[in-house]
């Protein structure tokens, strides 16, 4: 495993679900480190390297977000089962049977999701939408008591239990929090591939906290980096499996970065976006295009921030979102990183305000 593939492992590995990245946000700020003058936090919890190109250049802000979905423990019943709610988007029929871990004042305690065997479901049930409320984790305590003496309590984070895996000879990867620590590994990667290089800006690259949970961490970050220029790198779904041949959108895993034309959060800026798709076919790159209605990323916020900052959402179709097991190609992720450093080379003070102009 190369060391593109061991940083995606190592940080798609870490538990951090919304309000809980503080691990994660330690392994960012190791790969961040030596690749930057200079470490930014917000209050929050949100982690962003500052790259000097140009003093008196544009300020570009390129993020992830480390956050992954998960869960809270909300409620222990009299026979040691653990009650939940959710932190991000769920559909719940992916849950029942599946690992989760427990993070306690004690440590890590390993969990099972549950509910009722479909031998004993009625007809109704069987063809119903489980609801989250039926739902428990077995931490296998048997009363209320055990589960206290194991350091479990009301307000603990539960996040998938899923290790880091490749396929098709290391070109597809896969694993949990591919959304969106794909992400903050692309924001490390760009960083990377800017070392000796000449920018004609400030670059600010990191990542955000509780974006499952309201795009938060890209408020307080917009705050802190006052930036002229963002680009939100995130996940977007892929319409490459069985169900979607008739979808109108095509985005494909494995065919090129994807492209936000707009979501439920953001029309992206248009002189911004076409710059990106103009870059893109410069170098030779097939982007793939998607427009939602539902959802959304953190350039839903960084584009509010002052009197507005030109934004686009880029990443990579991925499979399997918002579950315990995603998937998405190495390529498109590599394919992103050259878009985007290339980009950055483009962003002078010329280029920028001719885009506030558009």
């Amino acid at each position: 495993m190369d060391s593109m593939a061991q940083m995606m492992k190592e940080l798609t590995e870490i538990h951090g679900a919304s309000g809980f990245e503080s691990e994660v946000r330690r392994k960012m700020e190791e790969y961040l480190e030596p690749l930057t003058e200079e470490i930014l936090k917000d209050r929050l919890g949100s982690v962003i390297a500052r790259k000097t190109g140009d003093v008196n250049g544009p300020r570009v802000l390129i993020a992830g977000h480390l956050d992954e979905i998960g869960f809270m423990v909300t409620h222990i019943t009299d026979q040691g089962f653990l009650r939940f709610q959710q932190l991000g988007g769920w559909w719940t029929h992916t849950l029942p049977s599946q690992r989760v871990m427990i993070k306690t004042r004690k440590g890590e305690r390993l969990g099972i999701i549950g509910c009722k065997a479909p031998h004993v479901l009625t007809k109704e049930e069987q063809n119903k939408l489980i609801p989250l409320t039926q739902l428990f984790i077995d931490v296998g305590a048997g009363s209320r008591e055990e589960v206290e003496e194991m350091g479990i309590r009301l307000g603990d984070p539960v996040t998938p239990l899923s290790d880091f895996f490749t396929m098709r000879n290391g070109e597809l990867w896969g694993g949990k929090a591919l959304d969106n620590r794909a992400g903050c590994a692309l924001a490390v990667e760009v960083l990377k591939r800017l070392q000796g290089e000449d920018h004609p800006n400030i670059v600010f690259s990191g990542a955000t906290v509780q974006e499952e949970v309201g795009l938060r961490g890209a408020a307080t970050v917009a705050n802190l980096v006052k930036p002229d220029i963002a680009f939100a790198l995130d996940v977007g779904a892929a319409y490459d499996t069985p169900g979607f041949e008739s979808y109108q959108a095509k985005a494909d895993i494995g065919k090129g970065p994807l492209l936000m034309l707009m979501d439920f959060t953001m029309v992206p800026h248009i002189g911004l976006r076409d710059l990106v798709i103009d870059t893109a076919d410069e170098l030779e790159i097939s982007l793939q295009y998607d427009a939602l209605m539902q959802g959304g990323t953190d350039g839903g916020r960084f584009h509010l921030n002052g009197i507005g900052c030109p934004t686009v959402a880029i990443g990579f179709p991925t499979r399997y979102i918002h579950s315990h097991n995603s998937l998405m190609s190495r390529s498109d992720f590599e394919q992103a990183a050259t878009l985007l450093t290339a980009l950055i080379k483009k962003l002078d003070h010329d280029t920028v305000q001719k885009l506030f102009a558009h």
